[in-house]
């Protein structure tokens, strides 16, 4: 699939190397169709890293995608190149007359902060009120799932009493729902959080549908709105090498962090972890992209349900 982003994204040549089909803004002119328009709202600090674990997600789909990346105005950023962010991100202001036919808001590192106290927390509330009127359907990533769970159903998160680190094992239990199609029974998949969406929080609420879940991890994939909204607690996205930066990122600080479950060959962080995870990512973002955006958004984005209303 051709995806479309900035000319100078310095991501665009990573993507290219990988043989993934990357349109720049020259080439898209002259196609006569209408790109999906998908906006993400990056809240990592590397900025960088989170563009190309996306990029690389949504390239499994035949279809053109005009990527926009958005960053809160309320946020100063103390990691990165401010540069980059001024360069290839816009503000909330800047886009909010827009319609869009996905959108997919990533996990912050703020999870032990109330969400009142995350200093972009009402900008994020902004956002989340206007998707429903004007995204086709909305992906929640990690805290942001945490975040939309919250604002939308008012389940509060949970703190663990240790972190959820590694590959953990996760069973299908919608089958039937086109989200999950082409899923394993039993697949693995990557957590890296201090707190939870509590499941039997989640299960009071039976306009939510929990399509994957954990034993050990608990809830990973769910969806409400006939898929408007899309939940995802863990990190399908991560590549083969991310949690093993995290933990030796954490241990060169000497933080007291164990070895991330079910990762490294062994146990080794010696060993190069396997990746196991990335054909469930693939359907997950393909599914996404052709059954929630694609087949429901109309062509010149009006039609979908509340769009239109003020």
């Amino acid at each position: 699939m051709p995806i479309k982003v900035q000319n100078e994204l310095p991501v665009k040549e990573i993507l290219e190397s990988e043989n993934i089909f990357v349109m720049d803004e020259d080439r898209a002119i002259h196609q006569d169709i209408r790109p999906l328009q998908i906006l993400i709202l990056n809240l990592m600090p590397l900025k960088e890293d989170t563009e190309l674990q996306l990029l690389r997600c949504l390239s499994n789909s035949p279809l053109q995608l005009d990527i926009t990346f958005m960053v809160p105005a309320t946020h100063r950023n103390k990691t990165g190149s401010l540069s980059h962010i001024n360069k290839f991100y816009v503000h909330f202001n800047e886009i909010k007359d827009k319609f869009f036919d996905g959108m997919i808001i990533t996990g912050a590192p703020v999870e032990n902060m109330e969400f009142e106290e995350v200093d972009y927390w009402k900008e994020l509330v902004n956002i989340m009120e206007w998707s429903e009127r004007h995204v086709t359907s909305t992906m929640y990533q990690c805290w942001g799932a945490q975040a939309a769970m919250y604002h939308f159903f008012d389940i509060q998160k949970r703190k663990l009493p240790e972190k959820m680190f590694g590959l953990f094992w996760h069973r299908v239990n919608e089958r039937r729902i086109p989200l999950v199609r082409g899923f394993d029974d039993k697949f693995m998949c990557p957590h890296s959080r201090h707190t939870e969406i509590p499941m039997d929080e989640v299960r009071k609420h039976p306009e939510i549908t929990v399509l994957t879940e954990s034993e050990e991890a608990g809830f990973l994939i769910g969806m409400a709105d006939n898929g408007r909204k899309i939940f995802v607690q863990g990190h399908p996205e991560y590549d083969r090498l991310t949690l093993d930066k995290e933990y030796k990122r954490d241990t060169d600080k000497g933080m007291e962090i164990a070895v991330p479950k079910n990762y490294y060959p062994n146990d080794d962080p010696k060993n190069t972890p396997l990746l196991t995870w990335r054909a469930i990512s693939a359907a997950l973002y393909a599914n996404w992209i052709n059954y929630y955006v694609y087949q429901v958004t109309p062509y010149d984005m009006y039609g979908t349900p509340d769009f239109g209303k003020k």
